[in-house]
């Protein structure tokens, strides 16, 4: 067996990963300094860039952690459902649920990290456009696959996948504001009167 070079890892990769995860979401990408990075996730800057490359690295990363950990109940909401408007229902009553749990900070990652008053730098955001147009086609994909069945007019379905994203974008931003989950579940039942 080859020895090994370098000092082997004194931390928790993952735990680290998760902490940084909670920064990004509590302050966006912006406003997170390395310094608050390295004081959230319990390491040193030198064992953050080994570990994790520099600061837009880190934030990529933490967008799929994000995306795994936190972002299933979307997933399944889509999926599950048996007609597109029940699953359009249930991902915006789930948000109302998901967007204001507590322990956590309020609101959704890939809504919020890159409007934190600041300018955020072109790769976090381009990473965070990426990850929010591919929701867009996947509620337009679910859509379609109603419209296919006869639920709805095929035509419906680009407006109606952003329509909904939109109404998901914006509780996301009134969560983080402090609107409730019963206000949030209201906004909810009320974008969905208008469904053809």
């Amino acid at each position: 067996m080859a020895p090994t070079r370098g000092r082997p890892r004194s931390f928790d990769r993952d735990a680290a990963l998760e902490q940084a995860v909670l920064a990004f979401w509590a302050r966006g990408y912006e406003a997170t300094s390395i310094a608050d990075l390295t004081r959230a996730m319990g390491i040193g800057a030198p064992s953050l860039y080994a570990a994790f490359g520099d600061k837009a690295a880190l934030f990529r990363e933490a967008l799929d952690r994000y995306q795994e950990r936190y972002g299933g109940w979307a997933v399944r909401a889509v999926e599950e459902e048996p007609t597109a408007r029940a699953a359009m229902e249930r991902l915006l009553r789930e948000a109302a649920a998901q967007l204001t749990a507590g322990g956590r900070p309020r609101g959704c990652l890939l809504i919020g990290a890159g409007d934190q008053g600041t300018t955020t730098s072109g790769d976090a955001e381009e990473a965070l456009r990426v990850r929010r147009r591919a929701a867009t086609e996947v509620l337009e994909e679910r859509i379609r696959r109603g419209a296919r069945a006869g639920e709805l007019p095929p035509e419906e379905a680009p407006a109606l996948a952003r329509l909904v994203h939109a109404v998901f974008q914006g509780m996301a931003q009134q969560a983080r504001d402090g609107a409730s989950r019963t206000e949030l579940e209201k906004v909810a039942a009320a974008a969905l009167r208008g469904w053809p």
